[in-house]
């Protein structure tokens, strides 16, 4: 059977995880392209689909993504970003941010413009900046050789040719001019995110107080936490203003520091992203990211020369299925960190991150493994995948 978005639907049977808790054996109903009802007992009229007590959770949004499928976002190919996008939507990412990895202005000029479309039509929420305004301390692999400090001119050039499409960037606030980045960025509406940084506490302290809310993949690609000098980890992590991304592959990060950094920074400042490149859900090999080469071995990319990570091949049901198996925390805060948590980030709560009456019916059906038997975004089910729970 088929369900389009223009048909009423019901789910039923299942445990629908809502704001409020869990419902069990709870129903959901869609009209068009929107929730319609949640709620238990006698479900409404529609056409029924008993999920036989499988979870239903919110469309998880991943704001850190540069590509899957074989496909890049850096590429300024439109075909391969939408090849990124429909790898990531099946497995139940029903909202997603392109990050763009360090270039020279020019290049990224060109790969906003790939990716403008996909944005105006809905397929992308928008543009992530991860560099070129980063530590050559912290790297990581972004190519050393294209890095620069955020200077005006080019923080108002990015600006111009983004169009309204940059939703975040990525930097290092001890760079020269970082500070004063941070605030231009804020003014503009755009997230000030720090990561890729050798900066101290106290620098990290001042891009927070200039209007930066967001760690970008905490503890990955910045100082390491000291004792005696807690750097953005300490900094970051211990400030009610900003939200942590943790990439929960249990490979960039021990599932103890998982826990630990999501436990402190509690379900209204965890945020899970993927970091996924070109070679997720797809077979080992070499890869590009950016202007560099990347070894996938095993599922774990890295640099071939230095051996450091180079983003990951996590799909978000992973890193949801990792941080309650994998982390040991509840159902209820993956929902938080994959899902609510993200989409408030953004703005769009009002429409997306939660199972709730009048939102976009973007939801993901999952067995009791908490692997993906079928997604729905916009009240469709993502390549006509109805799913099959007896």
């Amino acid at each position: 059977m088929v369900v389009n978005g223009s048909d009423d639907l019901v789910l039923t049977g299942g445990r629908i995880h809502c704001p409020d808790g869990m419902l069990a054996d709870g129903w959901l109903s869609v009209s068009g392209e929107r929730i319609s009802g949640v709620g238990t007992g006698n479900p409404p009229q529609g056409k029924h689909i008993d999920l036989n007590g499988a979870h239903v959770v919110p469309g998880f949004v991943d704001i850190h993504c540069h590509g899957g499928g074989g496909g890049s976002f850096t590429s300024a190919d439109p075909a391969e970003a939408h090849t990124a996008v429909r790898t990531h939507r099946r497995h139940g990412t029903t909202t997603l941010m392109a990050s763009l990895v360090s270039a020279p202005p020019n290049e990224l000029i060109d790969q906003m413009a790939a990716l403008a479309e996909l944005v105006t039509d809905g397929e992308l929420v928008g543009i992530h900046l991860e560099g070129p305004f980063i530590s050559e301390a912290r790297c990581g692999a972004h190519d050393p050789a294209v890095l620069r400090d955020p200077d005006a001119e080019v923080v108002e050039e990015l600006l111009k040719a983004g169009r309204g499409n940059i939703r975040m960037v990525t930097l290092a606030p001890e760079l020269a001019g970082g500070i004063e980045a941070v605030h231009r960025f804020s003014q503009d509406g755009v997230i000030a995110a720090v990561g890729h940084t050798d900066a101290v506490a106290d620098q990290v302290r001042a891009a927070v107080d200039a209007g930066a809310t967001v760690a970008t993949h905490l503890f990955n690609g910045m100082r390491p936490l000291h004792h005696r000098e807690p750097g953005p980890v300490g900094a970051l992590l211990d400030d009610d203003r900003v939200t942590v991304e943790l990439i929960c592959d249990l490979v960039h990060l021990h599932p103890d520091v998982v826990r630990f950094a999501a436990r402190h920074a509690g379900p209204s400042r965890t945020v899970l992203v993927t970091d996924a490149m070109s070679a997720t859900d797809v077979a080992d090999g070499t890869y590009r990211l950016g202007g560099l080469d990347v070894e996938v071995k095993n599922g774990v990319a890295t640099l071939p020369d230095s051996g450091s990570l180079a983003g990951s091949t996590l799909t978000m049901d992973a890193a949801f299925r990792n941080l309650v198996h994998g982390a040991g925390l509840d159902i209820a805060d993956a929902v938080a960190a994959t899902a609510t948590q993200p989409a408030r980030l953004l703005g769009i709560d009002g429409d997306t991150g939660a199972l709730r009456t009048g939102l976009l019916a973007d939801a993901v059906v999952l067995d009791d493994d908490l692997r993906t038997l079928g997604v729905l975004r916009r009240g469709a089910w993502v390549d006509d995948r109805v799913p099959k729970t007896a």
